[in-house]
């Protein structure tokens, strides 16, 4: 297969139609920009078409609709160069790969090197690999929920679970140690655990989880931040002991996880949840008084991205795992208008 031979079987109008369906508001990945929506596409379209020649089978010219090609499929670094800038000055197949990397970055793609060969795969768990929405898809709605260990532990942790295994790319952070965890957790002291679920099914598709923590543990957020990992790694001692109700003394919450799964990662759930964070503070500022430092770890660039784009900053930064302390004073986050904050972000929704 060609690349120069795509325009052909997948046309420019095609590839257009295609671009602009993603960056509706309801279809868009966050950080997905049209520039990149166009490498999606263009690369999307080259592998189904690959895959289909390399079978023996006669692709349908032109393709009408874009099928999800099977497993991973070769693709160099030159054949990407060769997709991406047919109708641009050409870059380098350095630039190409360092666009591969992007898409891998929002979840559009997974990719694999075995030393020799890099296969690309379309992302299964992305919503743009699904069929697009359209003007007549019934439009979902989403509520912020309590926790309920029973019902949603194991959801939850399965889009946790690759959150983390993207940090470490391995299977550290397996669903069921994560789910256990959360059971455990919700034990102590459920109130700092919500969800954003569908209001159709009832599935969560966000979660976020505000640990008090017990006073002697606070100087762990002055040590490298890779020694407080616990979801995404295999230790089972937790670095971070947890503070009880009524205790005067805890001052910290650890965010051990704020995070939306990926195909509901939008800006109208974002700011949702956001805010609901901000009430589950002013809760919990009845079982601890005195509290008034926020802590999280970087797991993931996207939300990173948000911690920063509401207030918190980087203190201290593990460079063997990329991970770094990011910190907020918890007054400063609660007087913090989200929509406000949010809107000249990448999160912000855009018409």
């Amino acid at each position: 297969m060609n690349p120069e031979e795509m325009d052909r079987l997948f046309p420019i109008e095609q590839q257009r139609h295609y671009v602009s369906r993603l960056m509706k508001p309801t279809n868009r990945v966050v950080g997905l920009t049209r520039c990149r929506a166009e490498y999606f596409v263009r690369l999307w379209a080259y592998l189904l078409l690959k895959q289909q020649f390399t079978s023996g089978k006669t692709p349908q010219s032109p393709l009408k609709e874009l099928s999800l090609p099977q497993g991973f499929i070769p693709c160099t670094h030159r054949e990407a160069a060769a997709v991406f800038y047919a109708h641009k000055e050409r870059g380098s197949d350095r630039a190409a790969g360092l666009i591969l990397d992007k898409l891998v970055a929002l979840g559009l793609i997974n990719k694999t090197f075995d030393g020799n060969t890099i296969c690309l795969q379309i992302n299964t768990l992305s919503k743009l690999t699904r069929p697009l929405e359209t003007d007549s898809t019934p439009k979902v709605e989403f509520a912020t929920d309590a926790f309920n260990p029973r019902t949603d532990a194991i959801l939850v942790a399965s889009f946790l679970a690759r959150n983390y295994n993207w940090m470490n790319n391995n299977t550290a952070a397996v669903p069921h140690r994560i789910a256990r965890l959360l059971r455990k957790w919700a034990q102590f002291y459920g109130t700092g655990m919500r969800v954003l679920r569908r209001c159709d099914n009832l599935n969560p598709v966000g979660f976020y989880i505000f640990y008090p923590v017990a006073p002697e543990s606070e100087q762990n957020f002055f040590l490298p931040p890779g020694k407080s990992l616990h979801l995404s790694s295999s230790r089972e001692e937790d670095p971070i002991a947890i503070a009880l109700p009524g205790n005067l003394d805890c001052t910290s919450i650890f965010i051990r996880s704020w995070t939306i799964d990926r195909v509901y990662m939008q800006p109208a759930q974002i700011c949702q949840l956001l805010k609901d964070s901000q009430k589950t503070l002013v809760r919990m500022q009845g079982d601890f008084p005195n509290l008034c430092d926020m802590y999280a770890l970087s797991i993931h660039p996207t939300t990173e991205k948000l911690a920063l784009a509401v207030g918190f900053q980087k203190t201290s930064q593990d460079v063997t795992l990329g991970v770094c302390w990011l910190y907020e004073a918890v007054d400063r986050f609660l007087a913090l208008d989200i929509d406000k904050a949010l809107a000249g972000a990448e999160f912000a929704p855009r018409e």
